[in-house]
């Protein structure tokens, strides 16, 4: 079985990829990739009481989503949404466990409502206003691709444009070292139904028992396959050719996704 969907915005921010104009630059070697921390933006659109309140997961997924849809031009209170993570959000859990595991074991509300998977589309809901359904998943190293899958099946099912929000978050030391996720980064896409004046790509996926492919660039390769939400990499590397191109993306160990790009 084959799904596909039209690509209309790409919202992106990770380790050296401030946003999707600049990382396309570095896809299209105009300009060298520096490898450098993730920088996360204030969440502007949350209320003061809110904005004190999110954690690293909030900031991302906001900015990555905000900047898909913007590009898309469309409103985000009308788009379902499907936000996919490996984990939940790293500082959050390392905080409760230092809480659980010292003599003072009360936790805080707020600490426990951030810590739950679906806090960033929570915190989604109040930024944008959107009451348009939101699905929340995780696949460990999958993520991403399970994320593509339920996206694109909203986008044939239901006939409606989704925003897929993709995106991991470091834990600290001593979590870091069983589950060793480098920096934060998320790649955001808003997919459509039908072609229109935004359209950027159609694209065509698959189930598949190919190898995935890897990126030439040795620094952007560590990317994809030190964090799974940068498994999205290859397929932004190809949006960024404007040309044909098809590739395989990492999911699971006995199958990966066929995914065919054509730009509009």
């Amino acid at each position: 079985m084959t799904l596909s969907a039209y690509i209309e915005g790409i919202g992106l921010l990770g380790p050296g990829l401030n946003n999707w104009p600049s990382a396309r630059a570095i896809f299209l070697g105009q300009q060298p990739y520096q490898a450098s921390k993730t920088v996360l933006p204030v969440p502007t659109l949350l209320p003061a009481a809110e904005r004190r309140r999110s954690g690293a997961i909030v900031r991302l997924t906001l900015a990555i989503g905000l900047e898909a849809i913007a590009m898309a031009e469309q409103d985000a209170t009308q788009l379902t949404s499907v936000f996919s993570a490996s984990s939940g959000d790293g500082e959050n859990c390392h905080a409760i466990c230092e809480v659980l595991a010292s003599d003072d074991r009360s936790i805080s509300p707020t600490r426990f409502h951030n810590s739950t998977h679906n806090a960033a589309a929570g915190y989604w809901g109040i930024a944008t206003g959107a009451m348009t359904s939101a699905s929340v998943l995780s696949a460990f190293d999958a993520s991403f691709c399970a994320g593509l899958l339920e996206a694109l099946s909203l986008v044939v099912i239901d006939n409606t444009r989704t925003v897929l929000l993709a995106y991991d978050t470091p834990y600290p030391e001593p979590l870091h070292s069983v589950r060793p996720i480098s920096d934060a980064i998320g790649i955001a896409l808003v997919l459509a139904p039908q072609p229109s004046q935004h359209s950027l790509a159609h694209i065509r996926v698959a189930l598949t028992d190919a190898a995935a492919h890897t990126l030439q660039n040795p620094a952007l390769e560590q990317l994809r396959s030190g964090i799974p939400a940068a498994r999205g990499l290859p397929l932004l590397r190809a949006l960024a050719l404007r040309t044909e191109e098809h590739l395989v993306l990492d999911y699971l160990d006995s199958s990966r996704l066929a995914v065919t790009v054509t730009p509009c």
